[in-house]
């Protein structure tokens, strides 16, 4: 049967995905060539090439596709403390440190190319704010009193740091320790208060339709602005976060990665009633940009909606935009 040109791209696609895997397991990513990975998937270079942008996209996109297929069942449900989630996240995550599994060795590469270069570190810290929110958010829904993503922040320091030492320093430290931190953690007296943000975005009512979403706020921000959406979900709204860059065919991998890891995570270790009401889109279509009327992405593009009965009744743009969208009252 005669394929129709979408399904031979994501044949190709899912070639080169699978021989980048092989290549960059075998030698690493520094040693890894795209010849070598044409040459396994029967492709020309041309081809590679034209899915992936170059060698480190390729490299993201590998590691985010091996993230989705390693997702631990979400949680069952029972009844859990921020003590019990923190501890069960943490031996998840400590079973994947590197050395330990394929996948885990497949990724030691990933944060010395983060850090190479300011383009991928700036985002790079954003999606790390995220997960901390995102983190935090689970927290406060087990234990209310108050903001816990200061807690949130200092666990994934911990765990970043393990993953960090054991590629460096195999055989330093007892991984299982870093469960127990992580726990303890858990009721340490961290000072961190909300504060309620004072901005002027650009509001309007345009009273349009939208069938993109439910109803709530979609906040649309580039990849330097990720930690606005703290600011929608703060005000109690169902939030859509979509993600959006100037430099696709690079970040986009990024942030699929990290996102689909830790989002995998944090549904394994609490229960589906402790996840924050936040759904993430990766706009690499500008699928949602287009609707929302926005010509021109860049990594600080900040757009906040909010969605009533299937229709726009309020459109904040610059800093602050999701505060607005989540607090103030729609024009009637």
């Amino acid at each position: 049967m005669r394929l129709t040109r979408a399904e031979a791209q994501e044949r190709t696609r899912a070639k080169v995905l699978a021989a980048a895997r092989d290549e960059f397991a075998e030698r690493g990513f520094r040693d890894a060539k795209i010849d070598e990975i044409a040459n396994r998937a029967e492709l020309t270079r041309g081809a590679v090439y034209s899915n992936f942008p170059g060698k480190r996209a390729l490299y993201f996109a590998v590691l985010a596709d091996a993230a989705a297929q390693q997702a631990d069942p979400p949680h069952p449900g029972t009844a859990s403390t921020p003590r019990e989630a923190l501890g069960r996240l943490a031996r998840a995550w400590v079973t994947r440190l590197p050395l330990s599994t394929d996948e885990a060795r497949l990724g030691v590469d990933l944060i010395p190319e983060i850090i190479a270069e300011q383009r991928t570190r700036k985002p790079f810290a954003q999606l790390m704010w995220l997960a901390a929110i995102q983190l935090g958010l689970a927290l406060e829904n087990l234990r209310p009193g108050g903001r816990q993503v200061r807690l949130a922040q200092t666990v994934l320091t911990t765990l970043h740091g393990a993953s960090q030492l054991a590629a460096a320093a195999p055989g330093f430290g007892e991984p299982f320790t870093v469960v127990t931190a992580c726990e303890e953690l858990a009721d340490a007296p961290f000072d961190d208060a909300w504060l309620t943000p004072t901005t002027a975005p650009n509001i309007q009512t345009p009273d349009a339709p939208w069938e993109l979403t439910g109803d709530g706020v979609v906040a649309i921000l580039g990849m330097h602005r990720l930690s606005g959406v703290e600011e929608a979900l703060r005000l109690g709204a169902e939030v859509t976060l979509v993600i959006v860059t100037a430099d696709p065919g690079e970040l986009i991998p990024l942030a699929r990665l990290i996102v689909t890891e830790f989002t995998g995570l944090l549904q394994h270790a609490f229960p589906a009633d402790a996840w924050p009401r936040l759904t993430i889109v990766l706009d690499d279509t500008s699928t949602f940009t287009t609707a929302a009327g926005i010509d021109t992405v860049t990594d600080t593009t900040e757009v906040a909606l909010r969605v009533e009965s299937g229709t726009v009744v309020l459109r904040a743009e610059g800093f602050g935009a999701c505060h607005a969208a989540s607090g103030l009252k729609a024009p009637r």
